[in-house]
């Protein structure tokens, strides 16, 4: 499975409240349609699809929501794709499938979301790698 196409269609994020003491953060995705592209402009052997996809965030107890609604077009195997198309006629995905897309989704929202975060002063929703002071053990030592 490849990567040929990536788009946001909707940018929502709304803070509604004062910062609570024990903040949750939920994040959720929603696919909301799967379907075949017929495109002259796209000249693969392989079949693509196009995934019409919501990220949703949610600070809780009502704190902020950030939602992000987009699609994404992917280049798949001929029998994959059948499959997928098949299996979505019952709202269903094969698991290989369904984790390829979700971790694409997330990396290519997560990215928009922190800018967003940033710009609201909302709290991140995945944690940063940070630089701590060394563990003095020299009096372990002694």
């Amino acid at each position: 499975m490849k990567l040929a196409g990536f788009n946001f269609n909707k940018i929502n994020v709304e803070r509604s409240g004062e910062l609570p003491k024990e903040l949750k953060i939920n994040s959720n995705i929603d696919v909301l349609n799967i379907k075949d592209v017929k495109s002259d402009f796209f000249k693969v052997k392989e079949q693509l699809v196009e995934v019409s996809f919501n990220y949703k965030i949610n600070y809780l107890p009502d704190y902020a929501t950030l939602e992000l609604g987009g699609n994404i077009i992917l280049s798949l195997e001929p029998k994959i794709a059948r499959d997928v198309l098949a299996q979505w006629k019952e709202k269903k995905m094969p698991v290989e499938f369904k984790i390829a897309l979700f971790n694409f989704i997330i990396r290519k929202s997560s990215v928009k979301a922190l800018q967003l975060e940033e710009e609201m002063n909302l709290p991140y929703h995945i944690p940063f790698p940070s630089v701590k002071a060394p563990v003095d053990n020299s009096e372990e030592k002694k």
